[in-house]
């Protein structure tokens, strides 16, 4: 079941405004009005592993990352899910359903304990209103996404699937490792199914890429995590998509 119900809730006017002043949709709105509309903000956490939504489901909100980094996913017909993106601070969710009153159309789960701004439809559509700005700012991500969409489709129909694995390594690689001599390593925290979803190939296609690129010390398998070593031969291997 979606946890939207349940969550805890705390006092979110320093975070919502925080969060509105740094999102490229609200920050174009006046101080005033952000603080305004900070006014009808709610604060929601949820642990690790908990469900934020579901696809289907009704999308009265649409939610802001506070800390932590929420998945996206989708499922086909047959079951099989479908990674189609990691939002980290600053990035929006939900917007979609919000904007159309419609059904959510991805699954949200916190792929990490987070925290997330919350702000009701009923709220946000008199400030759009109000704010072609910040309409304008809505349209341009809403754009940015539909390209990056579309170019996905075309990376999993032609590029070679240790290209495209090399480019999410590079894409999602946002906590930092350190190596035992000191240097910082990038470190992703998705597990080897989970990247084949994002890059529509098996789980043993991508533990083979792996594990070729471990010998040649390019990353290194932790549990939990997979450190980038040489990055400059990760993106070499991107490059060759």
């Amino acid at each position: 079941m979606p946890a939207d119900g349940r969550v805890r809730q705390g006092s979110p006017s320093r975070d919502a405004l925080r969060m509105l002043d740094s999102c490229a949709v609200f920050g174009a709105l006046d101080i005033e009005a952000r603080r305004r509309l900070a006014e009808h903000a709610r604060l929601r956490r949820f642990a690790a592993g908990e469900i934020i939504f579901q696809a289907g489901s009704p999308g009265h909100s649409m939610m802001a990352v506070v800390t932590g980094s929420v998945r996206i996913t989708a499922r086909s017909p047959r079951g099989a899910e479908i990674m189609l993106a990691v939002l980290s601070q600053g990035e929006i969710v939900g917007e979609i359903a919000l904007l159309d009153g419609g059904e959510r159309t991805a699954d949200a789960t916190a792929l990490t304990d987070c925290e997330l701004v919350a702000l009701e439809r009923r709220d946000v559509l008199p400030f759009l209103e109000q704010h072609p700005k910040a309409c304008l700012k809505l349209l341009e991500m809403l754009a940015q996404r539909l390209r990056y969409t579309d170019e996905w489709i075309t990376e999993i129909a032609l590029a070679q699937i240790a290209a495209r694995l090399a480019k999410v390594l590079l894409g999602t690689s946002t906590r930092p490792g350190r190596r035992g001599d000191g240097n910082q390593a990038r470190s992703v925290a998705l597990t080897q199914r989970e990247l084949g979803s994002m890059i529509g190939a098996s789980r043993e296609s991508v533990n083979r890429c792996l594990q070729q690129w471990q010998r040649e010390g390019i990353v290194q398998l932790k549990t939990g995590r997979i450190d980038i070593v040489d990055q400059e031969a990760v993106k070499e291997i991107a490059d060759l998509g």
